[in-house]
């Protein structure tokens, strides 16, 4: 698998895309918090970081892409970057982000980051989100 990838390619492992076949469906984003995301995500990425060995990606990636998918977030504003289970990957590209566990979602604005989510939310994801992006 490559260590940075889209969507379709993180489906191509059977435990992701069975779990994500759960998950994505399942998960219900609070609609008010949708719509103050899609304000508040405009010039913003999201780097997600992860790796298919991991339960708690496996259940926190499929809502994560639910949430950006409601607020209609375009997905080149996605880097997806996959790590091994010592959290590194391939040709340094998580050397910097400073990777503990996973997944980390980190929220960065013109090349900065903002907010990072560490391995689960602290209320919801879209909460925290926007928790983030109004500091």
């Amino acid at each position: 698998m490559l260590h940075t990838a889209t969507r379709e390619k993180l489906l191509e492992s059977p435990e992701m895309n069975a779990q994500y076949a759960i998950e994505y469906p399942a998960y219900q984003p609070g609609p008010q918090a949708i719509q103050q995301l899609r304000l508040l995500l405009q010039d913003i990425r999201v780097i997600i970081v992860m790796g298919t060995w991991c339960s708690d990606c496996r259940q926190q990636v499929p809502r994560l892409y639910k949430v950006l998918d409601q607020a209609d977030f375009p997905a080149e504003q996605i880097t997806l970057i996959f790590v091994d289970e010592s959290k590194k990957a391939a040709d340094g590209l998580t050397d910097h982000l400073n990777i503990n566990k996973v997944p980390t979602f980190i929220l960065t604005a013109s090349n900065k980051e903002i907010g990072r989510i560490t391995e689960s939310h602290l209320v919801t994801l879209e909460s925290d989100m926007i928790e983030i992006l109004t500091k």
